[in-house]
């Protein structure tokens, strides 16, 4: 059997808040590199990324059948963040400062590339559009560091997209 490789999750993830696409379904590599984008990656805690999506079951019994027969439903994806937290210090922070409650925007995440390196054109990113619900802070711990959760609201179809030219 040939090794299949596989990419390390360390070091190889980006984040970022965009407030505004001109087409979130088609974003641009010199929208998503912007000096107006903040990018939240070092601000989440390793395990602060949580996407989720769940699928219900739409029930197709049949009359000739001993058997309850299932097709896919709606899906619902959610999403929470875990963030450093330094309120109350002289550190600026950039994800507890604009990802407020009521915020609006878009979470852009891009897997499997270097974080340092730039979003270029042919790359696949996954887009959250979102609503930040109210910030809570999670219980501290010995040897942790101040955290907080933001959940977010998804506001419209979660997507998979190429990164384009401008």
């Amino acid at each position: 059997m040939a090794e299949i490789p596989s990419t390390p999750a360390d070091g190889n993830m980006k984040v970022v808040w965009v407030k505004a696409f001109k087409d979130y379904t088609k974003p641009t590599s010199t929208e998503l590199n912007a000096e107006s984008v903040i990018d939240i990656s070092c601000y989440l805690t390793g395990d602060g990324w949580n996407p989720t999506k769940e699928q219900a079951t739409i029930s197709d019994p049949r009359l000739c059948s001993r058997q309850e027969f299932g097709r896919p439903g709606r899906k619902t994806p959610g999403l929470s963040i875990t963030v450093i937290d330094n309120t109350n210090t002289e550190d600026p922070n950039d994800a507890v400062e604009n990802i407020t409650e009521g915020a609006e925007g878009y979470f852009v995440e891009r897997r499997g590339v270097p974080y340092e390196e730039p979003f270029k054109e042919g790359q696949v990113v996954t887009i959250y559009p979102a609503r930040a619900g109210e910030k809570q802070g999670v219980a501290p711990e010995a040897n942790s560091v101040i955290r907080s959760t933001i959940p977010q609201f998804i506001s419209a179809d979660v997507r998979d997209a190429k990164v384009a030219t401008a």
